[in-house]
This record gives C-alpha cells, structure tokens and sequence, in this order.
C-alpha cells in the first residue's frame, strides 16, 4: 500500500490452502505474522518481499494473533489494545 498514493502496490499470495486472518508486525517492522484461523496454523511472512518464511501449526483456531513489543504511541486494532 503506498500512503502517498493511497493505492494498493502489489499484492501478496500465500501459497498453497491459507486463512489469514488477525495480524502483527514485529517491532523491527521485518516480519508480517497472520494467524491461519481455519487452518490452525500462523504465518511468517517477510515484509520486504511478500515471501512466506514459516507456516507452523497451532492448536485449533488460533485468533487474536498479537505480537510485542509494538513501537509507537496508539494501537490501531483490537488485537494491541493495550497502548
């Protein structure tokens, strides 16, 4: 997503059978982590290029992903709602 523009860049495909759903950035901004809600699964994914680092399994649908640290003063969805 391009701010400036406010258009969308490119797109991003997971491969294979996914369910991305709630989301966090690591606080260095490299890693996009996606809980696989309806595959009990959560994903790694690489921020510069879009590429998935890591599927690892989970327990039955995992939901709520959050990831700490956060930098930054105010959270922006429910799932860091403690800033």
């Amino acid at each position: 997503m391009s701010f400036a523009t406010r258009s969308v860049v490119r797109k991003w495909r997971l491969p294979g059978r996914t369910s991305p759903d709630m989301d966090g950035v690591s606080a260095d901004g490299k890693v996009l982590w996606l809980s696989g809600r309806y595959n009990a699964e959560v994903y790694a994914i690489d921020t510069g290029t879009g590429h998935l680092l890591a599927r690892i399994k989970t327990g039955r649908q995992p939901y709520g992903l959050c990831v700490w640290p956060q930098p930054g003063r105010y959270s922006l969805g429910h799932t860091g709602i403690l800033r």
